[in-house]
C-alpha cells in the first residue's frame, strides 16, 4: 500500500506562485514516477505534470513554462512550482505515483487531493 499526502494548497492571486508538495510512504519500492493531476468543478481529472527517474519530465501544454514538477528522492517527494497561475488552473490537485516503463508512466495510486484556488 501507497499513502500519499498533498500539501501546499490554498488562495494564490493570478500572477503570483504556489508550491504543492506530496509525500510518499509504505510501499514504495517499486515506484519510479509520480506526477501531478487536476480536476476542476464539472470537469474529469486531468494530467498536469509527470516526472521519472532520471528527471524525465512531462507536462501538459496549459501549464509549459509556468508549472515545474521535481522531485526529491531522498525524501520520496514530488513538488510542483506553479508560476504566474491563472483563474483556470482553480482545481483539486491530485499526487500521483506509479512506475515508468518502455516511455510509459502508469499510475496506481492517488493522494486525497489539495485545493488551489487562483482568484485576486
Amino acid at each position: 500500500q501507497v499513502q500519499l499526502v498533498e500539501s501546499g494548497g490554498g488562495l494564490v492571486q493570478p500572477g503570483g506562485s504556489l508550491r504543492l508538495s506530496c509525500a510518499a510512504s509504505g510501499s514504495i519500492s517499486s515506484i519510479n514516477a509520480m506526477g501531478w493531476y487536476r480536476q476542476a468543478p464539472g470537469k474529469q481529472r486531468a494530467l498536469v505534470a509527470q516526472i521519472a527517474n532520471g528527471d524525465i519530465t512531462n507536462y501538459a501544454n496549459s501549464v509549459k513554462g509556468r508549472f515545474s514538477i521535481s522531485r526529491d528522492n531522498a525524501k520520496n517527494s514530488v513538488y510542483l512550482q506553479m508560476n504566474s497561475p491563472k483563474p483556470e488552473d482553480t482545481a483539486v490537485y491530485y499526487c500521483a505515483a506509479g512506475e515508468y516503463f518502455r516511455s510509459t508512466y502508469i499510475f496506481r495510486h492517488f493522494g486525497q487531493g489539495t485545493q488551489v484556488t487562483v482568484s485576486s
